[in-house]
């Protein structure tokens, strides 16, 4: 992948950190000027997928999530990576309202709300190591 501009973070598998990271995403992505919405997007769906990892990947015990970025022309690809349980079943945790966690009510909405906001998502997962979330968005601003 080549790039003109990356950044990694790292923070622990804790709640209070997803606001966190993605302010610290959304604050690296605005050196391409990207809208309001662009950002609200990204924002959104660093969101989804932090809470993912956290809710699903680490069940609720603290691991390290790593979120790198890299910026290329007028690109933006983020991922987002936990070393927790992994996904078994990559399609069936894509469908609308899939969920592995019926008995918190979790709507089972979080990859088609990142699949909504971004423009293309990858998601590679191991059982037992970990899952990668990319997300890529195209800022088409013409300010």
């Amino acid at each position: 992948m080549e790039y003109t501009n990356m950044m990694e973070l790292k923070f622990l598998s804790k709640s209070q950190n997803e606001s966190f990271a993605r302010t610290v995403v959304a604050a690296f992505a605005a050196q391409l000027d990207p809208t309001i919405e662009e950002i609200a997007d990204i924002k959104t769906a660093v969101s989804e997928a932090v809470t993912n990892c956290i809710i699903h990947g680490y069940e609720n015990k603290i691991g390290i999530i790593t979120i790198k970025a890299f910026i290329s022309g007028n690109k933006i690809t983020i991922e987002v990576i936990d070393e927790g349980k992994g996904i078994d079943d990559i399609e069936k945790a894509m469908q609308p309202l899939f969920t592995s966690r019926l008995e918190e009510e979790r709507a089972g909405m979080g990859f088609t709300v990142m699949q909504t906001f971004m423009d293309e998502l990858e998601v590679e997962s191991t059982p037992g190591k970990g899952t990668l979330v990319r997300m890529t968005k195209y800022i088409r601003s013409d300010k």
